[in-house]
Formats: structure tokens, C-alpha cells, sequence
């Protein structure tokens, strides 16, 4: 589990900022913004600080949940006829 003590922002906050930076790809100013448009003001350097403190163990999360596949699989061979040939 994640440790989010001595935190100055709720969990769901910094949890949000880091989804959204990891998922979308967008830079740390303009995710700035759009936490500014949330309603929630938070520099750009603490942002880089919670993705680098965060993300990483999220992905381990997450790759822990994620499904097995079948380690063994076939493709079938498809012919199409273009053009009759």
C-alpha cells in the first residue's frame, strides 16, 4: 500500500495528478493548469516530485493485478481473394 503520510494534499488529489500525467503524457506546467482548473493549486516542481515518488510503485500495483495470458497462442492462416487471385 501506498504511503501517503506527511502529505500536504489528499490522496485522491496526488493520486489524480499522477494518473493524469502518466496517462495523457502532458507536460508538469500544463498539468498545473488543469489542477488550477480543479480548484486545486499546485506547483509544477511538486507535481514532478509526486510522479517520481509515486508512480513507480503504482505500476508495480498495477502490473501485480493484471490477468496472466495464456502463455501459448496460434494464428490461424487467412487467405483473401483480391480480384479473384
Amino acid at each position: 500500500m501506498l504511503s501517503f503520510k506527511g502529505t500536504h494534499f489528499p490522496k485522491d488529489v496526488i493520486l489524480y495528478a499522477v494518473f493524469f500525467y502518466v496517462r495523457y503524457g502532458v507536460s508538469y506546467r500544463d498539468l498545473e493548469e488543469i489542477m488550477e482548473e480543479r480548484g486545486v493549486e499546485v506547483d509544477h516542481a511538486t507535481l514532478n516530485r509526486w510522479v517520481i515518488r509515486y508512480s513507480p510503485a503504482i505500476a508495480v500495483k498495477a502490473k501485480s493485478q493484471k490477468r496472466e495470458t495464456n502463455k501459448s497462442w496460434r494464428m490461424d492462416e487467412t487467405y483473401i481473394k483480391v480480384k479473384g487471385q
